[in-house]
């Protein structure tokens, strides 16, 4: 299929291009083959308008698939997750609105830029796209020079956000490899993430809190990276000396983590994670009211797996042994005895279940 001079369609997607120096003109325009490789995903019950926008967006050098509905559409990005979908609004079965709801609710799927296409003019439409997520509008017909452009300037927030996501897993890893210094402390991280986000999913915590507590365990001893190994290995019986600088682990990386503003729900845990209800902890010395929750119940989370593993210092301690110290703990204040008692409901439950 090629584009005539001038076309215009009068079908419902109304897609019109001008000419074929137009396209030709694009893609000298600096940025469209940066994004050579992007995956666009169009939906659209049309074939014809589907196949169109297809060819247009692939001679900017973009990688297009399409699906004919909701339902194909959620299997292509179950099968391949795409950089940008541009969606009808009414299709059979589901709706294009339902599809964005959907995918946007989904922690999985929710950063992928969602365009409407609509013929709805009202007010009320557009009200009802932005309440299910989307992140842009086009009105049909849809012009050609409207949709790159706003395909580019989507691509280009999305390549941006996977530059932070990149760099919360490449501190993450970083997290890893500061407990590979360590062979007691194999799998602690990854135990801690799982535990202290599904603590979190117990206390109906927001998702985004949930993450936080995920990226936590991972990232809670991070700053140890500047802790020597002849005190980190010690485990116990440090003296005063090594005791301040390994009571710094903390502020040390807060600030490694500090620049990322996706980490901003993060910060307060690793800084905070060694906090006492009754102000004995550190770095700062918080009290029971002003140590912020995502810590009290990562820390919660840390006792309990500390507790559970060997360490040099010490064999690993059954669970009842082990549930009886962190309540003793919780009753000289050194642990949020609630959040104790959450925890071993939590557990209680997944092992009845």
């Amino acid at each position: 299929m090629t584009f005539p001079r001038d076309f215009r369609l009068t079908s419902n997607a109304g897609l019109r291009a001008t000419s074929q120096r137009e396209v030709a003109s694009d893609q000298g325009m600096g940025g469209f083959w940066t994004r050579r490789h992007a995956r666009i995903l169009v939906v659209d019950d049309n074939p014809s308008i589907a196949a169109l926008m297809s060819q247009l967006l692939t001679m900017r050098g973009y990688e297009v698939v399409t699906a004919c509905d909701a339902q194909q559409a959620e299997a292509e990005v179950r099968k391949h997750a795409p950089d940008l979908i541009l969606s009808d609004v009414r299709m059979p079965g589901k709706s294009g609105y339902e599809l964005c709801r959907d995918l946007k609710q989904d922690p999985a799927t929710r950063l992928i830029p969602f365009v409407l296409i609509t013929g709805l003019s009202d007010s009320a439409d557009k009200v009802r796209g932005i309440e299910a997520g989307a992140d842009d509008f086009l009105n049909k017909p849809v012009l050609a020079e409207e949709l790159t452009a706003r395909v580019k300037s989507l691509l280009r927030m999305k390549e941006f956000t996977d530059e932070l996501e990149t760099a919360d897993s490449v501190l993450c890893t970083l997290g890893l490899i500061v407990e590979g210094r360590d062979p007691y402390t194999e799998g602690h991280c990854e135990r801690l993430a799982l535990k202290a986000a599904e603590l979190g999913q117990h206390l109906g915590l927001d998702q985004d809190s949930i993450v936080a507590l995920r990226r936590g365990g991972y990232l809670h001893d991070l700053g140890k990276i500047a802790v020597p190994d002849e005190i980190l290995k010690k485990g116990s019986d440090l003296t005063p000396e090594e005791w301040i600088i390994m009571k710094q682990h903390p502020v040390t990386g807060e600030n490694i983590c500090k620049p990322l503003k996706s980490l901003r729900l993060v910060l307060p845990i690793i800084r905070h994670h060694h906090e006492h209800v009754d102000g004995s902890g550190y770095p700062d010395g918080l009290r029971a009211g002003e140590i912020p929750l995502l810590p009290r119940i990562l820390q919660v989370v840390d006792v309990y797996d500390a507790l559970r593993t060997e360490r040099p210092y010490k064999p690993a301690i059954a669970h009842d042994p082990s549930a009886q110290t962190m309540r003793e703990k919780a009753r000289q204040g050194l642990l949020d005895g609630d959040l104790v008692n959450e925890f071993f409901g939590m557990l209680l439950e997944k092992r009845v279940a």
